[in-house]
């Protein structure tokens, strides 16, 4: 009898510690909000449709927020673990004196994104053609904005008296604002400059990213706090990115292509490799997940150039790259 309630405990023992270990086995979910939907964010699909988060034991829950302000709302609220948006974000939040900062721990490009389009096809273009022209440039204190304006006073263009700068339409419509005849020349991501010049609605004449140098445009970033808490998972998620970057470094326009085409189900195949080679041709997509110092002060450079640097703030204080350099050097 004495040996019965003794088997008896030890499975009423192993029939409470069997659901805890599955639980322990089930994947972390992270919850990812993208600034918008873009082929130049090319890795984090890759990452996703390849299978390197579900390999780290990561669910990765990504849900597109269209624009910096709402995305950084959702990160600050609790509404998301991980923002992926430009890191002078993480500058603005520091500024407004945040308790809990919000810091940039992986890279994903490394150069402006955006192109300039004329509305006629100009082969022989020059800087100095956009003198006296209107242009049709993106919101104030966002990145293409500050990058744009540094590019045009790097070639000798006050974007203020050397032309006629519209800022005040949101991102959204620019596309539709140029194609429906405002302005001579406007700032477009990819696909939709390349869309404008299968379609004859424009020219692209040069990139705002080759102009630039290298910046960190667009980067992986969360509160403090969270990294702190979630330090493995973190590092798991940063792994997964190495991976996808390695890959993409390594495979051809196509191959990208074909691997991130359910994320853009309504563009042409074609057209998606062409972004893609665009964008590796110029060394947009980073190579690994560090921001480096150099980059940040291109970035803080820019800022200041355009007035929307609140204050000087240390690659230290809201940069870490220990979680990237760990994960390489493993």
């Amino acid at each position: 009898m004495k040996h019965l309630r003794t088997f008896s405990l030890l499975c009423l023992v192993f029939i409470c510690i069997l659901p805890m270990a599955a639980c322990s086995n089930q994947p972390s979910t992270i919850r990812v909000a993208e600034v918008t939907r873009s082929i130049f964010y090319a890795p984090q699909y890759v990452a996703l449709e390849k299978g390197y988060f579900t390999e780290e034991g990561l669910n990765v829950d990504l849900k597109t927020t269209w624009g910096g302000d709402k995305t950084m709302t959702a990160l600050l609220s609790n509404g998301a673990d991980v923002a992926l948006v430009g890191s002078e974000t993480s500058i603005y939040v520091h500024a407004r004196g945040a308790s809990d900062p919000v810091i940039n721990f992986a890279q994903l490009t490394q150069t402006d994104g955006t192109f300039l389009v004329a509305r006629e096809a100009q082969p022989d273009f020059e800087w100095d053609d956009l003198k006296d022209s209107t242009f049709l440039g993106q919101r104030k204190g966002g990145m293409p904005q500050m990058v744009g304006e540094f590019v045009l006073k790097e070639k000798g263009i006050d974007p203020q008296t050397d032309l006629n700068l519209i800022q005040n339409v949101e991102f959204a419509n620019i596309p539709n604002a140029f194609a429906s005849g405002t302005g001579d020349y406007v700032q477009l991501f990819e696909p939709t400059a390349s869309i404008f010049e299968q379609e004859g609605k424009g020219h692209i004449v040069a990139s705002f990213g080759t102009e630039s140098g290298h910046v960190p445009y667009t980067v992986f970033m969360a509160r403090s706090s969270y990294l702190n808490e979630n330090e493995k998972d973190m590092e798991k998620f940063t792994n997964a990115l190495y991976k996808a970057q390695q890959w993409v470094q390594s495979n051809s326009a196509k191959e990208i292509a074909e691997v991130i085409k359910p994320y853009f189900e309504d563009t042409d195949l074609q057209l998606i490799e062409q972004v893609v080679d665009r964008y590796k041709s110029q060394g947009s997509y980073a190579e690994n997940p560090i921001l480096d110092e150099e980059e940040w002060k291109n970035l803080k450079a820019i800022m200041d150039s355009s007035g929307e640097l609140p204050k000087d703030v240390a690659h230290e204080t809201l940069v870490n790259t220990s979680i990237a350099e760990k994960i390489m050097n493993d």
